[in-house]
């Protein structure tokens, strides 16, 4: 099994808490993360049609069974059964005794706000992180094939081509997931509505734009776009509001959780082709930013990212908050940097008042400089 960075919080919390609960997307390797590093822990999986009428019908003889050291994986799919994990460990009393998993992020939340408010620790898996890869020897042998791959654990463990994984877990996750949160009668709509997406991925988002091209209506397209943040098919970067100038752009940007499975939606067929698509660039800066995310998350803390941009055209990419104080970010694809690279950083550092050591292009050469502008960190090596 990969060494998951995630693991350490995981057993440091549960020792805290009475409930721990892990969540992310669908296939990210959280059950096999939680029953390759619990010990002496009784697996149980609510996806399984018995088990999950057992816990539904029979709650308190379902606790009986399973009164401590438990996994109880796809935890949502039975919410009634919370409240009786809450007055159980409250009695109890004693950190470790459930590891909840869960991959529908709107469901699990709303449960965990009315039952286990205060009594679980709150974590998120994300597909393998580079760094992940690269320790585990998995790392794909270019930024291009890294990209049309994805980090999706099945991928490497099973040896599956994306084009084999990738439609498929759409189909899963329209067919089972999706259902189980919101009732959508037009799926093919629906998966139309995700293509246009991947097809935004960078970019300021529209959501009439989305809605008028997927013809559906704009508050339509706000729901659908709430169900694929909740299930952590995409996510939004909000803009930074630090008033450095009055004329900053107020609009979220729109990501994907997986490069792998936005390549796909764009109907990419191998890696050869990342290299000439249109979004190459889009591609690259979402593939930099999650990593980003999954550095924050395996640590168990909340990113601090957003982007900043005037309405002149100014812009960073990405600003990560550290200690209170913002670092700025400029992701570029090519392989060459070039000095126009900080005009941007240089324009936001002269507004906010930050030193270069704070100032930072990312890219896919293989050669750190140091300017007085800032410095310059190959893509391969960034480290958190």
């Amino acid at each position: 099994m990969i060494d998951r960075q995630i693991s350490r919080k995981l057993l440091d919390l549960g020792g805290k808490y009475p409930i721990v609960t892990l969540t992310g997307p669908r296939q990210s390797g959280k059950s096999t993360l939680l029953r390759g590093i619990l010990d002496g822990y009784t697996y149980v999986s609510l996806e399984d049609p018995d088990m999950r009428l057992f816990a539904d019908s029979d709650p308190r003889g379902f606790i009986a069974t399973y009164p401590d050291r438990t996994i109880i994986d796809e935890a949502q799919r039975v919410p009634s059964l919370f409240s009786y994990l809450q007055t159980h460990t409250d009695s109890v009393g004693r950190a470790g005794m459930y590891y909840l998993a869960g991959s529908q992020n709107f469901l699990l939340m709303q449960t965990l706000g009315q039952s286990l408010a205060g009594r679980t620790a709150l974590l998120r898996l994300l597909p393998f992180s580079h760094a992940e890869m690269r320790a585990g020897s998995l790392l794909p042998p270019s930024t291009d094939t890294e990209i049309f791959t994805g980090g999706y654990p099945r991928l490497y463990d099973k040896a599956i081509a994306p084009a084999d994984f990738y439609p498929y877990y759409i189909q899963t996750y329209v067919e089972r997931d999706l259902r189980l949160m919101k009732n959508i009668g037009d799926l093919s709509r629906f998966i139309r509505f995700i293509k246009l997406c991947a097809g935004r991925i960078g970019q300021l988002l529209n959501l009439t734009s989305l809605a008028n091209e997927c013809g559906i209506s704009a508050s339509t397209a706000q729901s659908w776009l709430s169900l694929l943040e909740a299930s952590y098919i995409v996510y939004l970067l909000k803009p930074d509001f630090n008033n450095f100038s009055k004329r900053l752009v107020k609009t979220p940007k729109l990501y994907f959780y997986d490069t792998g499975l936005a390549s796909s939606l764009l109907d990419i067929g191998n890696s050869s082709q990342i290299a000439t698509h249109f979004l190459r660039g889009g591609l690259f800066e979402n593939l930099v930013i999650n990593e980003f995310i999954k550095s924050a998350y395996n640590r168990g803390a909340e990113p601090q990212l957003t982007f900043w941009r005037d309405s002149t055209g100014n812009e960073i990419d990405l600003i990560c908050y550290r200690d209170g104080l913002p670092h700025a970010y400029e992701i570029k694809s090519g392989a060459t940097h070039s000095p126009d690279h900080f005009k941007g950083l240089s324009r936001w550092a002269a507004l906010s008042g930050a030193t270069p050591d704070r100032c930072s292009v990312i890219y896919t050469g293989d050669r750190f400089l140091t300017s007085s502008s800032g410095s310059v960190i190959p893509w391969c090596h960034l480290t958190f």
